[in-house]
């Protein structure tokens, strides 16, 4: 099989040991697993995400190739539109799925041709979408105006179109963005935004509205659940605190799951959102009902069943709401109907979808209280935990980066560095202002907030884990009937809160933002294995599993994956050219197997840095296709801002004479507000590019600087997370630091964590003409096996240098075709001869087949005691 080596981003891969042989296995009656087709978003009502094909296995991968591509924006009506979020559905061997501009497009599964493509008239689409449903010879979708559509499925044409909110009369939400779901002449939708969102469903004939049901809940309605618990859930609001309910209340932004055998619809309500800020509690004391819950309603009536609380009081937009996965599983030996519920928070919990109860252990933990946010005493937690509760607060070292996934940027909380780079929690820091209003459970061992689970916060950044971005976030769960796990993908992105936040939380500059797949026993919570992939697998990269035991995910960088289901190894990647941000799909057609995805791209948390399209892709056994560059895959994506940016433009560090002043958002605003500035832009510039050698000045601005308002406060600039300088600097103090070595340097304040800096260290660039060579100058690219899987061996290159050059650093390869360079596998230095060699199947993908391909290495030495980058470029014939 084609050796696949990982992009250089990559952080460390963990996989732990494989399931046992004695997992306890599914039940064998409940929802069943999706066969020649996946008629719905989640792969079947349940949301299982699991095909029982098993024409494509281990022993055959490796001739898994592409058997089309399409590129949806371009059919007809046309667009320019890039990104979307969509997983497609499959129905009869055709595929259904949004475009990037919203439109609806259907597509013949075997050979990538459009059949038909909606766009509306007369009013907009919903651009931003998670997938459509079919159901009753119809194709239902959303678009502007809160509307649902239902087109024919054969033809596209529109059937109806309806604003639910006008039948029910009252104010539903922002009926876009989310995932439509049909069942027995039902259409599903929810809002995904709005104030006081709601699901509503339709009639599929028609479209004529039958019943909704608010997160926010009406103020006297009393719920009684199955087990005959009676609650007033708009009185947990607090005295007055309905009005919070009915302003903004919860959004079930995520589809939902049917259980035809019981009658029920499940659907998973977000965080609080109204009264001032969702980080600001204190004008909604209690648990905040339906908010961060899961609810089961009637799927005919729309009548309250049951209710399970996730977080009560959330504060932190630590939401559960992904889509709700069910099954029939054996736990200690009884047969078991349940739901998997959870994402954000890192855990899931195992509940009987019956009755809302927990399967699996759940413990109430105390939490630390703030009493100006009416925290809940306690908060419960599966016994077995998916993702670490806390963050890690690594030392700061060069040979320790990029260190745990959880790590935390220094000088949050109050961990600030000693002499040794330790971080250790200092009481007298910016956090001893909130002590007055905190109570510690009994028998607290730390004393103070550790970066944990549900850490208060009020107007000071406390840093927490997951996120509001990170733990399972919006992906979905697979649960495969055959090994009885359940796949989680995750986040990992560390988050600080407090009330004037925005977006929920200000995830912290500086940190790696990277995630993975795990896998744990449904029958217990255990985690059998972890693969850290390193990029966010939690907005959109959802896996989908097969009974031969592989698992496929597509990740944000472009590639799609195939894992073994039993182990997490990765065995198989295919780069598509663009993000992927949607779960793939498996299906039948004319007896062949075919596994499809969007490769769209999309921007969490990654932004403006994710390489975005409108490529559908489709394999099968032998597929046969290639791009225009004569190569099967697309070229490598841009490279991922992997770590959070500063907020701010570079800027040349001659233009400010290399300086960097503390504590402020510019360099000319002279007045009380400016000084000691604690925004995220406090650092003047926040981002300086300077040349390997440079020396750059940090200074705490005094009176010199600013006459009339300097600062009057101590500030750091703390280094991380090397740990190469820190000093701390009264007003007026400065201090320097030479930077002998290419890099990106952050750095942030002790006095307050959130203003952080960088410095972009660039190396001069010498170029050298004629001193590359490829040996042979053809350089052949050809299959062994007429698949991409059997491009294999590596290319010989060597550059002359002259004398004086000691390789120091990475030797890559710059192609036409991306702005990726490809890292060399290997490179030595022998006398004043660079020898290098590149895999080939790194290559093929971003070159193009001819006769003159501009091919540049780009290397990394030291000379004369600084660093300095050669280049050279040579022109080589192509073949494939």
């Amino acid at each position: 099989m084609r050796p696949r080596v990982l992009l250089p981003i990559l952080l460390a891969v963990a996989v732990a040991a494989g399931p046992s042989a004695a997992l306890a296995g599914p039940a064998t009656d409940g929802p069943q697993p999706n066969g020649a087709d996946m008629p719905n978003v989640g792969g079947n009502l349940a949301n299982q995400h699991y095909s029982a094909l098993t024409q494509i296995n281990r022993r055959n991968l490796d001739r898994l190739a592409p058997a089309w591509r399409t590129h949806v924006s371009a059919v007809p009506p046309a667009s320019a539109d890039v990104g979307q979020q969509t997983t497609p559905i499959v129905a009869d061997g055709v595929i259904y799925l949004d475009t990037p501009g919203g439109e609806v497009i259907a597509v013949d599964g075997a050979t990538g041709a459009p059949k038909w493509k909606w766009a509306p008239e007369g009013f907009d689409t919903a651009d931003t979408r998670r997938g459509v449903s079919i159901g009753d010879g119809k194709v239902y979708t959303l678009a502007g105006g809160d509307r649902i559509v239902a087109l024919d499925k054969n033809t596209g044409a529109q059937v109806w179109a309806v604003q639910p909110a006008v039948s029910a009369g009252v104010d539903l939400g922002s009926l876009d963005r989310v995932a439509t779901v049909y069942h027995d002449g039902i259409v599903y939708a929810h809002a995904a935004n709005g104030d006081r969102a709601a699901v509503v469903a339709v009639r599929a004939s028609d479209g004529a509205y039958l019943w909704h049901f608010f997160g926010g809940p009406s103020p006297g309605t009393i719920y009684t659940d199955v087990n005959g618990i009676a609650v007033d859930a708009s009185a947990t609001w607090g005295p007055g605190g309905a009005q919070c309910a009915m302003e903004g209340g919860a959004t079930p932004w995520i589809h939902g799951a049917v259980d035809p055998g019981l009658g029920f619809y499940y659907m998973t309500f977000g965080n609080p959102r109204s009264c001032r800020t969702s980080q600001d509690g204190s004008q909604r004391p209690g648990d905040n009902l339906f908010s961060t819950t899961m609810v089961a309603v009637d799927m005919k009536t729309g009548a309250y069943k049951w209710h399970y609380q996730s977080i009560r009081h959330d504060v932190w937009d630590m939401d559960n709401v992904h889509p709700p996965t069910l099954a029939d599983i054996k736990v200690k030996g009884q047969k078991r109907k349940v739901v998997f519920y959870g994402s954000k928070s890192g855990h899931q919990f195992v509940l009987d979808r019956t009755n809302g109860r927990p399967v699996l252990p759940v413990v109430d933990k105390p939490m630390i209280q703030d009493s100006r946010q009416h925290n809940a005493a306690t908060q419960p937690f599966p016994a077995e935990r998916l993702l670490p509760e806390c963050v890690v607060w690594q030392k700061l070292d060069p040979r320790n980066v990029p260190g745990d996934p959880w790590r935390a940027v220094p000088n949050y909380n109050g961990y600030q560095p000693d002499a040794k780079g330790n971080l250790v929690f200092n009481p007298d820091s910016y956090v001893a202002a909130d002590e007055p209003f905190l109570t510690y459970p009994k028998n607290s061992a730390a004393g103070h907030r550790r970066g944990c689970m549900y850490d208060p916060q009020w107007d000071l950044p406390i840093l927490s884990t997951t996120s509001q971005n990170g733990g399972g976030d919006w992906s979905n769960d697979s649960y495969s009937h055959s090994t009885n796990l359940v796949y989680f993908p995750y986040g990992a992105n560390p988050v600080a809160h407090w009330n004037g936040a925005a977006a929920n939380g200000q995830r912290a500059i500086g940190q790696y933002q990277t995630g993975g797949i795990l896998a744990y026993d449904a029958s217990t919570g255990e985690v059998r294995w972890r693969n850290h992939l390193g990029t966010d697998m939690s907005h959109g990269q959802g896996p989908m599993t097969t009974a031969s035991d592989l698992l496929f995910a597509g990740q944000i960088d472009g590639r799609l994956l195939a894992m073994d289901a039993r182990d997490g190894k990765l065995l198989w990647q295919f780069q598509t050219g663009s993000g992927i941000a949607g779960a793939p799909i498996t299906y039948t057609v004319d007896g062949q197997q075919y596994v499809a995805v969007l490769a769209a791209g999309s921007t969490n948390p990654y932004g403006g840095s994710v390489t975005q399209g409108d490529s559908l892709w489709a394999f099968k056994l032998g597929g046969a296709y290639t791009t225009e560059s004569g190569s099967q895959e697309g070229p490598d994506t841009a490279p991922l801002t992997i770590r959070r940016p500063v907020q701010g433009d570079p800027v040349e560090g001659a233009t400010v004479g290399n300086t960097v002043l503390l504590g402020r958002a510019d360099r000319t605003t002279d007045t009380a507000a400016a000084r000691d500035s604690t925004s995220q832009r406090g650092m003047a510039p926040t981002h300086l590019r300077v040349p390997v050698g440079s020396t750059v000045t940090f200074l705490n601005p005094g009176a010199e600087t600013f006459p009339n308002f300097p600062n009057q406060k101590e500030h750091c600039a703390t280094q991380f997370f090397e740990g190469l300088f820190n000093p701390r600097l009264n007003p007026g103090e400065r201090s320097t630091f030479t930077f002998d070595r290419a890099g990106e340097y952050y750095f942030n304040d002790c006095t307050d964590p959130r203003p952080t800096g960088k410095i972009e260290v660039y190396p001069t660039s010498t170029d050298l003409p004629g001193a590359l060579r490829f040996r042979p100058s053809t350089v052949d690219l050809g299959s062994r096996t007429g698949t991409f899987t059997g491009v294999d061996g590596v290319v010989l290159a060597t550059l002359q240098l002259p004398a004086g050059y000691r390789l120091d650093g990475d030797v890559v390869l710059r192609t036409p075709l991306s702005s990726t360079p490809v890292k060399a596998r290997s490179a030595t230095v022998i006398g004043r001869t660079l020898t290098v060699l590149i895999d080939r199947a790194r290559l093929d993908n971003n070159v193009p087949e001819g006769a003159a391909v501009p091919l540049t290495l780009v290397g990394t030495f030291r000379h004369d005691g600084k660093q300095e980058q050669l280049t050279s470029t040579a022109t080589v014939r192509v073949v494939k």
